[in-house]
């Protein structure tokens, strides 16, 4: 199972950088601190079709599957909320110490949601 897990991670690390990175569209951006915008909610969307074809190889119960990608929405659409609720006036070039902290706490808070994620795979599999 150790094999299992880190093929996973590396799936939700790649799936990570292209949603955010490749296939986020200016919409997508303009909408994570509304929530009555249909921007962030699609990113998050973006984020959980990307985890269910990468968790989809684990052999999950379907239930529990789905469980996880709920979980994953929510938590996602809530860090990039919440980042740009209180922290959007970060620009990179008028800010840039401030723009990169929260960028990287942001990255961190995400990363730590996958270590979460295949945590839950490893009791459900057990």
């Amino acid at each position: 199972m150790p094999e299992l897990i880190l093929l996973l991670l590396a799936g939700l690390q790649l799936k990570h950088f292209v949603a955010d990175y490749l296939l986020q569209t200016p919409i997508m951006l303009a909408g994570k601190g509304d929530l009555g915008h249909p921007g962030g909610y699609a990113h998050a969307a973006v984020h959980l079709v990307g985890s269910a074809l990468v968790l989809v190889w684990a052999g999950l119960p379907p239930m529990a599957l789905i469980g996880l990608l709920a979980l994953e929405f929510v938590l996602h659409y809530g860090l990039d909320y919440l980042k740009a609720r209180y922290g959007g006036s970060a620009g990179h070039a008028e800010t840039p110490r401030r723009y990169w902290a929260l960028h990287g706490l942001d990255q961190f808070l995400h990363q730590l949601t996958y270590v979460g994620m295949l945590a839950m795979v490893v009791l459900i599999l057990r």
